[in-house]
């Protein structure tokens, strides 16, 4: 299958470059899976679509403020670093630009030397491994150093770093937002629960597939970058018995449904406590034995995402829908609108 066939035309001016005020009032498009048929809304509507004994998935991972700008200690040149995922102990696998400028040995200095690095290793693409040195907690000094590790899409400054979090973050450890999630408030989670849908939490760490575009032109050659998950034995005791009592299971974005999926396919369609790395690829063809539905933003052209949203509702829906969001200039990817599709 070739990777063209997920193309589409997207004007550059539907981009959504900042959040909005209110996280509930993105629009919301509404796809039936099963016939291609449309619905608009607003996100807070959402509510209307899930039933007692439902189940809403959510990514609880945390962003980390990775992106780290300093200097060559021996030659004052300027370097910006991604951190991407603790290997071990101190040394963290990074993206850094401009790479030429850092070879093994090469020592890098952060906020007047307040972090160091020392690369230990090199990778392709720009990949760096660093091994840092610091005194006090590391995830301290980095609040105090470190940038939002926004996509490359997003010109314009975040001023409140918490509107690239969703409400309900807290594990530490992600390249970037799990951003379907970023629609839901405090408020509307509660109205969710009171009309009896269960919630449940899972983490997968977003790592460097999210920065890699698509390099081949056939699918079937696309190896994806694996990414860090767990479930805890409470959160699949609970899926197991929603879908026993003949609740769906309503996945929040593609990292939900990937960590979901990735269990679900080792386990029989069961759910157990685990955790891994997943390098899963979902697209046309793939059989779903997890998820009923997804909530999800609106992705790239030609992306991995819009793949796995196309293996769920079909690629001649989803692209029909997209086209109309770009009719009905709906906003763009992170901070752009959602779909809901059932």
């Amino acid at each position: 299958m070739k990777v063209d066939l997920f193309d589409f035309d997207l004007p550059e001016e539907l981009i959504a470059q900042t959040p909005l005020e209110d996280r509930e009032a993105s629009r919301l498009m509404i796809l039936n899976k099963e016939n291609g048929d449309i619905n608009h809304s607003h996100f807070r509507s959402v509510l209307q679509y899930l039933n007692e004994g439902d189940c809403l998935v959510l990514n609880d991972t945390r962003v980390l403020p990775a992106r780290l700008f300093g200097v060559k200690e021996e030659t004052g040149a300027k370097v910006e670093v991604l951190l991407l995922k603790q290997t071990e102990g101190e040394t963290w696998e990074t993206l850094v630009k401009p790479a030429k400028r850092v070879k093994v040995g090469t020592v890098l200095s952060f906020g007047d030397g307040l972090l160091k690095a020392v690369c230990t290793g090199e990778s392709d693409h720009g990949g760096r491994l660093l091994t840092f040195q610091y005194e006090g907690i590391f995830y301290e000094v980095l609040d105090q150093l470190g940038e939002m590790p926004l996509p490359p899409y997003i010109k314009e400054q975040l001023d409140d770093r918490e509107r690239y979090q969703t409400v309900f973050a807290r594990e530490r450890g992600s390249a970037a937002a799990p951003t379907a999630g970023l629609h839901f408030t405090e408020q509307l989670l509660e109205d969710i629960k009171v009309k009896g849908v269960h919630i449940a939490f899972i983490t997968l760490h977003v790592g460097l597939g999210t920065f890699r575009p698509m390099s081949v032109d056939d699918i079937d050659e696309h190896e994806m970058h694996a990414e860090f998950y767990q479930m805890t034995d409470g959160t699949a005791r609970l899926l197991n018995q929603v879908k026993q009592s003949g609740g769906k299971i309503i996945s929040v974005g593609t990292t939900s449904t990937r960590t979901l999926e990735t269990i679900a396919s080792a386990n029989n369609g069961q759910f157990v406590e685990s955790s891994g790395w997943t390098d899963i690829f979902i697209f046309p063809g793939y059989t779903f034995k997890a998820i009923d539905g997804l909530i999800t933003n609106f992705h790239l052209p030609k992306s991995t995402l819009i793949m796995l949203v196309s293996a769920l509702a079909g690629r001649e829906h989803v692209l029909h829908a997209y086209e109309e969001a770009v009719r009905q200039r709906y906003r763009f990817f992170s901070f752009g609108d959602a779909m809901l599709i059932i």
